[in-house]
């Protein structure tokens, strides 16, 4: 928001609204998509708080939220057992669409996600080595994972900066060769590590929302509330930064400073969210593309990303619930699978990638 010029005019696809002296500048159709997914989010939440071993209606639910209940065992589930998982999925749902919204714009690359690019396994890297090391606190692997994704930010940067530049597609292929690094080394880890740690490991690497408590759930609100707001305001600046670092450099725009900040935020927010449920694939490698194509935009879809991404994994959380013969799918392998599918067709749809 910024004080309205006389001579200000919307660009196509977007409106002004003016209020005194200020303006704002939206997209009536990206305000639409955004309302329909919070509202897909909202509904997709509901449901998953009425999945369980022990059936609770939607009414009971609703008023236990409400601070209605009786204060007996269904309180007791909805609390401390399914609302946790819910905000955990909701949050890293979040966190993972804006963190690839973030990186497909640095990178210029529908492969630019952080799971791609490597620094998921930098993050889960961390983690692994706290929960063998030291064990499954959680704020202490939340802590870890962010410590490891952005060392591993930081090697992946300073690897594929060349002649003071770095390159979408450098960016990439450097990703993927760190990545491959710690993947190795992760394997490692659980070979060299006690059997029970390492079964333990094991399972958090395969993604999942199984257990989680509220110590699961604040760091990454937290971490999630704090960053979008940053996000939200180098969009504009990083969308510019698409057009090349010249043209952006004589628009006044300070690109490497906007380029870091930007792409830390972003590896913060995806170290949250695998601190939070373990590396979870393909989130936020299609959340903002499919936010990109419903707003059909040219701004940085970042709360539109972010609510796809929500919508999605919670979406899989469903599924996993859901599926016949009391079949447990860790949700990471869920996504996996629908990942390695979305990815094959947009290798065979994108002419350049």
């Amino acid at each position: 928001m910024s004080k309205a010029l006389p001579s200000l005019k919307a660009p196509p696809n977007t409106r002004l609204w003016r209020y005194g002296g200020w303006s704002l500048l939206y997209s009536p159709r990206a305000l639409v998509v955004g309302t329909v997914l919070a509202m897909l989010m909202v509904v997709t939440a509901a449901l998953v708080l009425t999945l369980g071993k022990m059936d609770i209606g939607p009414g009971h639910v609703l008023a236990v939220l409400l601070g209605k209940g009786d204060g007996g065992l269904h309180d007791h589930i909805i609390l401390n057992i399914r609302l946790p998982r819910v905000l955990t999925a909701l949050f890293v749902g979040v966190a993972l669409g804006i963190s690839g919204a973030v990186f497909q714009s640095v990178s210029r690359n529908a492969l630019g996600s952080p799971d791609v690019i490597g620094f998921t396994t930098g993050a889960a890297t961390g983690a692994l080595a706290q929960i063998i090391l030291s064990g499954p606190d959680p704020l202490c692997i939340a802590m870890a994972a962010v410590v490891g994704g952005v060392l591993t930010a930081v090697a992946v940067y300073a690897l594929a900066r060349q002649g003071g530049v770095v390159g979408s597609y450098r960016l990439i292929l450097t990703g993927i060769g760190v990545g491959a690094v710690l993947t190795a080394l992760n394997g490692l880890m659980l070979v060299r590590g006690d059997l029970d740690d390492a079964v333990m490991a094991n399972l958090w690497l395969a993604g999942s929302l199984h257990a989680r408590t509220w110590d699961h759930v604040w760091p990454v609100m937290i971490g999630t509330a704090l960053l979008v707001p940053v996000v939200l305001a180098g969009a504009s600046a990083l969308r510019m930064i698409e057009m090349g670092d010249d043209i952006a450099s004589q628009l006044g725009i300070r690109v490497e400073r906007v380029r870091l900040t930007m792409i830390f935020a972003a590896v913060v927010l995806a170290a949250l969210a695998v601190g939070a449920a373990g590396p979870i694939a393909f989130v936020a490698l299609a959340a903002p593309q499919l936010a990109a194509r419903l707003c059909r935009g040219t701004g940085l879809p970042v709360l539109s990303a972010g609510l796809m991404g929500s919508v999605l994994l919670l979406a899989a959380d469903l599924l996993t619930q859901s599926l016949p013969l009391a079949v447990s799918v860790p949700i990471g392998r869920m996504t996996g699978i629908v990942g390695g599918i979305y990815l094959i067709w947009l290798l065979t749809r994108s002419r350049q990638l």
